[in-house]
């Protein structure tokens, strides 16, 4: 087909995506459209770091000090001490030898799973793992295992299995310590305990449990204790931290040799120095009493909202495509920006509407926000 007819056949089934850009973000996570303003619930901004003004002075401070661009990749003369001291921080944060960055959180998981596993390895992934975890797991080349949804018992019988057939194979298991599109945690106990038992490697995502979870916002693996038994951790610069990018923290041998063998890592363009020097701050911020307190007004947001869990994402589902657009729509009309989310991004027949919480809301406009959901057709 051509492109207009996959385009109409999208279209057809309610999956079709388009761009809607926004201008200025204003207070209060207020952004505006068409130059119509609307309440966002939909950014993963969830401390409101984004327009922090400590953030904001490092990144222009960052500018004047290094330019606006790093000028190459990364092993050729496009480090700069500002990404140093920024992996510096994010290895100490994580209770690790070393760190590394990278452009983006995709960009993280596509230059460190192909490293870590290949053909003769497993790779056992999440059912609801994020698709840079799954794109990052079909690229190593290793055999691709799923288990059920946060199913420690399903997670040990393939771990076994793999285990009595394959005695000196490696074994990497994946998963998220909070659900981008479910915001439920995972256990991370039982899975740490069921990698132990079975000599498998642990990689982490903490993507959206960084900078929420944990006493200095570290994530999951840090509120329950846990950073010293994981042994790669990966997360996000461009959700709670407010900026843009990705990261790892594992042992220094890992991470050399990541920096030798990822094709993604050496033959990309390095992000920005400014950004480091940005994130660095804004990683900091994260870890002091004012991070702290953006933390429990974010969590007393996700009690407010009725969230089970204690991430910052609700998700609302619906199940069709269509059920889920029309909801979308009527909350915009309402003043209130939040998506609609269906398949390929969620499984198919549970489309859904997503709400994201920040610090920066208030709780008269949450609960504004739940007395509207409540009188929504397709909910009520």
């Amino acid at each position: 087909m051509n492109p207009r007819q996959q385009l109409d056949a999208l279209a057809e089934k309610q999956l079709l995506r388009t761009l809607h850009p926004l201008e200025a973000p204003e207070k209060d996570l207020c952004v505006v459209e068409n130059g119509r303003e609307l309440w966002n619930f939909a950014s993963n901004d969830y401390l409101g770091l984004s327009t922090h003004s400590a953030i904001s002075a490092a990144f222009i401070e960052g500018i004047e000090r290094y330019g606006t661009g790093s000028g190459a990749s990364r092993l050729v003369t496009g480090t700069s001490v500002a990404h140093s001291e920024l992996e510096e921080t994010i290895a100490n944060a994580k209770l690790s030898e070393a760190a590394l960055t990278f452009g983006s959180g995709y960009s993280a998981a596509l230059s460190t799973l192909p490293i870590l596993v290949g053909k003769g390895d497993f790779v056992i992934l999440d059912r609801l793992a994020h698709a840079s975890l799954i794109d990052a797991a079909r690229f190593s080349e290793a055999t691709l295992r799923v288990f059920q949804h946060n199913d420690v018992d399903h997670l040990h019988s393939i771990l076994q299995h793999i285990r009595n057939k394959h005695p000196e194979a490696e074994i990497l298991v994946v998963t998220e310590s909070v659900f981008s599109m479910d915001g439920d945690v995972c256990p991370l106990q039982s899975v740490v305990e069921a990698c132990e038992n079975y000599r498998a490697r642990l990689l982490l995502d903490e993507a959206h449990a960084i900078g929420v979870l944990g006493p200095t916002g570290m994530g999951l693996a840090e509120q329950l204790g846990l950073q010293d038994r994981i042994e790669f951790q990966m997360g996000t610069l461009s959700k709670a931290v407010g900026l843009s990018g990705g990261y790892l923290a594992a042992s220094r041998d890992w991470i050399e040799l990541i920096i030798n063998r990822s094709r993604p890592f050496i033959y990309t363009t390095a992000p920005p120095p400014a950004l480091a020097h940005a994130a660095n701050v804004a990683i900091r911020l994260i870890q002091t009493d004012e991070g702290k307190t953006l933390r429990d007004r974010l969590s007393e947001h996700i009690k407010r909202l009725g969230n089970p869990h204690p991430s910052a994402i609700l998700p609302i589902i619906l199940g069709s495509n269509r059920a889920a657009l029309e909801a979308a729509k009527t909350l915009k009309d309402l003043g209130y920006l939040i998506p609609a989310i269906r398949f390929p991004t969620v499984p198919k027949n549970t489309a859904r509407i997503r709400i994201t919480l920040s610090a920066k809301h208030s709780g008269d406009v949450i609960e504004d926000l739940k007395r509207e959901i409540r009188q929504l057709p397709s909910i009520g």
